[in-house]
């Protein structure tokens, strides 16, 4: 459901989701965030597993998360998915779209979530002005690159345990820099399925792990809701270093 339009003239509160989350990797200077204030946005309430750009769509606008969690994935011919990567508010999880004819892959709500569309054309004239918004917003893209790589290291080369604290690990950071999360415990709103998905797993073996990690005393994930009991002792036990992440705020404990 589309909700609504915000004007050129107003910087509302997308464009501030957008200029927070670049300013976590980016310097971003104030040419740049009056540039980001002139888009035009709609945004769109997602349901619960919600499709929102499919494999084969030909993009024209890109994507902004602004609340919630969606995730890009890979619908196999059987109608299993691999889960590629999850994206949190201020996220461009297809900015790539701008430079590719089709998409490759899909992009769904986890949980309830709400989006925002740019137009392809208002970001392309903003590079044209502001190149070092462009190069902001390249990064984003070189930082999903970097969560791909890790992405095929966890799932191919660590234990089972190791695999799935990873992913907690880099959700938790994540949502600790851009400040999504409440002290110790944030808000991931997976089913046991899309874990099995996201970490190519069984359910069996997804739920014989997270009893293994609960029982590690580190962390518990319950309903959606993961909560950080150990942090450093969870680090260790994911093999987890933010480097990859190349965020300018990093922390090593809460």
């Amino acid at each position: 459901m589309l909700r609504r339009n915000f004007p050129d003239s107003a910087l509302d509160r997308p464009q501030e989701t957008l200029i927070r989350n670049l300013k976590a990797h980016s310097r971003l200077p104030h040419e740049d965030v009056a540039e980001i204030g002139k888009f035009s946005i709609t945004t769109r309430d997602l349901r619960p597993d919600e499709d929102f750009i499919r494999q084969g769509d030909h993009p024209e606008m890109a994507v902004l998360v602004v609340s919630g969690m969606v995730a890009r994935y890979h619908l196999l011919q059987d109608g299993r998915r691999q889960y590629l990567s999850f994206h949190m508010s201020g996220d461009l999880p297809d900015a790539q779209g701008l430079f590719i004819e089709r998409m490759d892959h899909a992009l769904c709500a986890i949980g309830h979530a709400t989006v925002a569309f740019i137009p392809h054309r208002q970001i392309l004239r903003a590079f044209q002005r502001r190149p070092s918004l462009g190069i902001a917003i390249w990064r984003e893209t070189l930082l999903d690159a970097a969560i791909f790589r890790e992405a095929i290291t966890n799932n191919s080369a660590r234990p089972m345990q190791a695999r799935m604290a990873h992913l907690f690990c880099e959700l938790f950071y994540r949502a600790r820099v851009s400040r999504l999360n409440e002290a110790n415990r944030c808000s991931i709103p997976l089913t046991l399925v899309q874990l099995a998905e996201t970490l190519a797993m069984a359910i069996a073996t997804v739920n014989r792990t997270l009893q293994q990690l609960r029982a590690s005393g580190t962390m518990d994930f319950r309903d959606g809701e993961l909560v950080i009991l150990k942090w450093r002792e969870l680090q260790e036990l994911a093999d987890f270093n933010p480097d990859y992440l190349h965020m300018k705020k990093q922390s090593s404990s809460i």
